[in-house]
């Protein structure tokens, strides 16, 4: 109990000793407004009234560009979910850092305290006996082995005290030590806190953006939307796989691929949610993740660093269980299970699904299990 209330005391030292910088405060710059316009010069010709276009003459996106900006959009909010994930991820790994870090110096100040006992009960003891030094009392001895023993007894002492004055010593520095990182831990710790917030924020304006965009259109251009949606994923297979970089697309995958593509099928028609890695919704590298784990090979959470830390295959050599990466700042990834396909996670208001691995700009593929 005393420990745990040790510890608790320690965190809230450590608290203290971060330093949190408020933000500073932007001042937004305004154009100075134009000289207003002075009367024409004589002579000059009069400009004509504009030209009133007839009702619904105005220029309007045509729902190719709509379904462009939309998934613009949910690519741009693609990004920001990694962006949350991986400082999620490193806020997980801080906060253990950071309660670490005060057991250490709950540890180091009983140890301090310890040392501090022993040191005054080897003072309490000279002055018991008679406030006289060791040296002082050997020299007044007249017994020869008295004065033998006593020798030995007084060079173990100075040993024992000088290693007892390092050991102090070092304590303290190690106290030092703890206490500096842990703010450094927490000044982390809080500067991840500031950046997922911000991915937050970008991650739900975008989405709102999209849905805000989709939801201005009539039911039967919603209907079409879904169906220009469907035919450009459709061209974009068709032109990938007549393309020949995949010749065989029926290679087997390693036992734990096949754990991996089990469980990634198993969770087929499950909702996608940003930041979610099971077990009733994902997001793209949530899904990927959990399912190699299952398989008993824990990879990076999020697919950029899926991209950066894994080891990297040739398309030409892809197999079932390999993860395909998209997008040139690699914000999606999927799975691939063979015969052209993967299964992903594929954006908010979808399920998990099956689709053509060549349906998205493919930026690479990594291979869990090299």
């Amino acid at each position: 109990m005393n420990r745990r209330r040790g510890v608790a005391a320690a965190i809230t030292v450590v608290c203290a000793l971060a330093v949190l910088a408020s933000p500073a405060l932007v001042n937004g710059a305004y154009a100075a407004p134009g000289p207003p316009p002075g009367p024409a010069p004589s002579g000059s010709a009069v400009a004509p009234p504009p030209v009133e276009l007839p009702p619904g003459a105005e220029s309007k996106k045509s729902l190719e560009d709509i379904r462009k900006e939309i998934e613009a959009l949910y690519q741009k909010a693609a990004s920001a979910t990694d962006a949350y994930n991986l400082a999620e991820e490193e806020s997980k790994k801080q906060s253990a850092e950071v309660i670490e870090l005060a057991e250490d110096i709950v540890t180091g100040q009983l140890r301090i305290d310890e040392l501090k006992k022993r040191a005054g009960a080897a003072a309490r003891a000279q002055y018991r006996g008679g406030g006289l030094p060791p040296e002082a009392q050997l020299v007044l001895t007249s017994d020869p082995q008295l004065f033998l023993d006593a020798v030995g007894r007084i060079q173990q002492g100075q040993k024992a005290t000088h290693d007892l004055i390092d050991e102090l010593s070092r304590a303290q520095e190690d106290l030092k030590t703890y206490t500096a990182d842990a703010s450094t831990q927490w000044q982390r710790l809080e500067a991840g806190r500031v950046k997922k917030e911000k991915a937050k924020k970008e991650i739900t304006e975008r989405i709102a953006a999209a849905k805000k965009l989709e939801a201005s259109l009539e039911k039967e251009e919603r209907a079409r939307l879904a169906l220009l949606e469907s035919d450009a994923a459709r061209k974009a297979q068709t032109a990938w796989l007549g393309s020949g970089a995949l010749k065989d697309i029926n290679r087997s995958s390693s036992e734990r691929g096949k754990k991996a593509i089990t469980f990634a099928t198993e969770q087929l028609g499950k909702p996608y949610v940003w930041g979610a890695e099971g077990p009733d919704s994902y997001d793209c590298s949530g899904l990927t993740s959990q399912a190699w784990a299952a398989a008993g090979r824990p990879i990076p959470r999020t697919s950029q660093e899926q991209w950066r830390l894994l080891p990297r295959i040739d398309i030409k050599d892809m197999r079932p269980g390999d993860l395909i990466i998209y997008h040139q700042d690699a914000s999606h990834v999927g799975m691939y299970i063979g015969d052209g396909a993967i299964v992903h996670a594929p954006r908010p208001g979808r399920n998990v699904t099956l689709a053509g691995a060549g349906s998205m700009q493919i930026l690479g593929v990594v291979r869990p299990d090299k």
